[in-house]
């Protein structure tokens, strides 16, 4: 798939430069993170030279269980769009959710260049047509080892190994110093596209000094050696050879490309068709089969309603839904109710993926729904199914000390992630004073001497998306949600005659005790509106105000708590 007409891919030269002339030195950088700190996803910094800015991904994070109806969380970008002048240019490390899904909320506002490798770009250009179909995105595609320069940042490509294909890094030179951003990154030597991180380019850039090093800090606590991703393709052909007689039903993250292609590949020496079902699944598979980075044969898949008719052991089915997600297609197969494939005792399921902290429950009850079906399922972490795409804690120490950094900054992780990492590049020779755990929305102030310090705060926080609607984190919406979801909700309807009198009362709950089970109680509310209205004959708001005050006494002498009570005021 070739990129529209606002993709440039200007690869004869290794090194593009920007338009402007750069400006003249100023004493400090600062780098800002606007998400990610302390928490597993909605991933975004800012790189600030006087009035130059460039900004690292902008990603998403997925609602937690509180978050009645939200969709998606995404960074409040209120400093960017303020700075939308300053900004040369976003630099997308990998295409995983929590790295560019805030992009089609954010980028339509901002109207700044992308730059990204293809399969980033084409992973971006699928959800921006979703969302923002007309908008016209400048793209720029880069590979690892291209330099792009603008204004005063050289920011450089650095090829790192992850569990989606064609991952980054970027060194950022500025007049200050480097910047050394490791994205997410593992160091597997044997990757499945043999795309290995670049050792050598971290080693280069050590020697030359590296002020500042972001590093991702998801696996800290996980000691050792994150294992190659082909563990995975040894345990998956086990159980290929081991259940010969079985469908063979995979769900994993639709992102995870390696995983996919492993699958095909085994899929093939077993002589077995593959069904891809669910949309994100199809639609990964579909754009890495037409930019390459997945090599499967189109004979090799079949629809999953004829998956279905097939006999078991001439078909796998690969699907998303290892995270539980309510809507995700192992989650409809485990409850009977997807319109494809149905589950029984000739199945195996595999779940090759690790819960995502806060997912446990949906996991653990798609589980045992899959037992309930019937299902013989493998799940267990100890069966090798699943290895991270993230470095582990002596992977962390090897990268800091390749580049060993003047000053460093963890990113991307819970608070406890950041700590401990922060307190690994002490023990590695750090020195202490040049280490920061930062929050979202800080200033971290560099010096071209290799000082730093925490300088002031920018506006930073959350942003909902509850379909296409965004609004405040912390706003009432939610505050609205949890007392409906606890207490329920009354509606009194009053009907006025032209003199003022109350020609008729109705009431109407959801979610609290109906009329039926407690007449008495309706019938003293009913008399308390009467009093409300008797008391105050003025306008519709006061009456309204009033109507809820004595609601609300009667109802404290039933429980301690009350529904939302909406009083709904016609005059004939």
């Amino acid at each position: 798939m070739g990129m529209e007409s606002g993709v440039s891919n200007a690869r004869p030269s290794r090194q593009r430069r920007g338009k402007g002339k750069s400006p003249k030195p100023r004493k400090d950088l600062k780098w800002i993170p606007l998400g990610g700190m302390g928490e597993i996803g909605k991933n975004v910094s800012v790189l600030q030279y006087g009035d130059e800015m460039v900004v690292i991904d902008c990603g998403l994070k997925f609602p937690e269980e509180e978050m009645l109806g939200i969709d998606l969380v995404i960074p409040d970008v209120s400093f960017l769009e303020e700075n939308r002048d300053k900004i040369k240019g976003i630099f997308i490390t990998h295409g995983h959710e929590d790295h560019i899904g805030a992009l089609p909320f954010v980028l339509p506002k901002l109207d700044v260049p992308v730059y990204g490798t293809r399969l980033t770009l084409g992973l971006i250009k699928n959800k921006l047509g979703e969302v923002c179909p007309r908008y016209r995105p400048k793209f720029n595609e880069i590979s690892a080892g291209d330099s792009v320069t603008l204004g005063s940042f050289t920011v450089r490509a650095i090829a790192v190994c992850h569990s989606i294909p064609d991952g980054l890094a970027y060194a950022v030179k500025t007049p200050v110093g480097t910047v050394v951003h490791t994205g997410d990154f593992k160091l597997d030597n044997q990757p499945i596209d043999g795309r290995t991180t670049d050792y050598g380019a971290f080693a280069e850039l050590g020697r030359e000094g590296v002020l500042l090093m972001l590093s991702d800090s998801t696996n800290v606590e996980r000691e050792g050696f994150t294992p190659s991703e082909r563990t995975v393709g040894r345990t998956l052909e086990q159980l290929f050879r081991l259940h010969k007689d079985k469908r063979i039903v995979i769900a994993t993250f639709a992102s995870n490309l390696h995983r996919a292609q492993q699958v095909f590949n085994i899929a093939m020496r077993y002589n077995r068709k593959v069904a891809l079902v669910g949309r994100s699944m199809l639609a990964y598979v579909e754009l890495a089969r037409e930019l390459g980075y997945v090599n499967a044969p189109e004979d090799l898949f079949v629809p999953a309603q004829e998956a279905d008719r097939m006999s078991p052991n001439r078909v796998v089915v690969l699907t998303t839904g290892s995270q539980g997600e309510p809507f995700s297609g192992l989650v409809l197969m485990s409850k009977g109710e997807h319109r494809q494939i149905r589950l029984g005792q000739r199945d195996l399921v595999i779940i090759s993926a690790t819960p995502i902290p806060g997912n446990e429950k949906l996991v653990s009850r798609t589980i045992n729904m899959l037992f309930s079906c019937g299902c013989e399922v493998v799940y267990e972490r100890d069966q090798a199914i699943h290895v991270s795409g993230h470095a582990s804690r002596e992977e962390l120490k090897m990268m800091i000390s390749l580049i060993k950094p003047k000053c460093f900054a963890p990113v991307h992780g819970e608070y406890r992630h950041l700590v401990r990492h922060a307190q690994l590049a002490r023990d590695l020779g750090v020195p202490s004073k040049e280490v920061f755990v930062l929050s979202n929305g800080d200033v971290l102030t560099l010096t071209s001497q290799g000082k730093g310090r925490v300088d002031g705060r920018v506006q930073a926080g959350a942003i909902m998306v509850d379909g296409l609607a965004m609004g405040e984190f912390q706003g009432s919406l939610l505050k609205e949600r949890r007392e409906l979801a606890l207490d329920g909700v009354l509606a009194v309807s009053v009907l006025l005659g032209q003199d003022g009198s109350v020609r008729d009362v109705k009431m109407e709950s959801r979610g609290f005790l109906h009329s039926q089970e407690a007449k008495d109680l309706y019938g003293e509310l009913e008399r308390a509106v009467i009093r409300a209205l008797e008391s105050c004959p003025s306008g519709d708001e006061s009456a309204k105000t009033a109507i809820r005050k004595r609601m609300r006494e009667v109802l404290s002498r039933y429980s301690r708590g009350y529904p939302s009570i909406i009083p709904l005021i016609n005059r004939l």
